[in-house]
């Protein structure tokens, strides 16, 4: 059974970080996209940033990128999120996804997902 669990959500204050995990269980598909979306209230889900397993290519959503850093530790099957510069738009649940199975990465249609976990930001 796959299981992905994520933690290292909170709140902090504009300007701070913080670096989400995302523990993966039951799954280690070495060539497949795996990602971090958000969700705000009365808000779509979007795609943050996604990693290509095989290579380690990342790609960032325009409202993230040089804030952002995703990376995966494979040894350890884990997914993380670096957050730095972290600003009030950038509250919302934060979910990771694995296995993409249709369109571009930061479409939701990934077969596996997180429970998600809360990032707030003050201002």
């Amino acid at each position: 059974q796959v299981q992905l669990v994520e933690s290292g959500g909170g709140s902090v204050q504009a300007g701070g970080s913080l670096r989400l995990s995302c523990d993966i269980s039951g799954y280690t598909d070495s060539n497949d996209w795996m990602a971090w979306f958000r969700q705000a209230p009365e808000k779509e889900r979007e795609g943050v940033a996604g990693i290509f397993t095989e290579s380690g290519s990342a790609v960032y959503a325009d409202s993230v990128k040089g804030r952002f850093a995703i990376s995966r530790d494979s040894a350890k099957n884990t997914l993380y999120l670096q957050m730095n510069g972290l600003k009030p738009e950038d509250t919302a649940m934060y979910y990771c996804a694995a296995w993409l199975y249709a369109g571009p990465w930061y479409t939701p249609a990934y077969k596996y997902w997180g429970q998600g976990t809360q990032v707030t930001v003050s201002s």
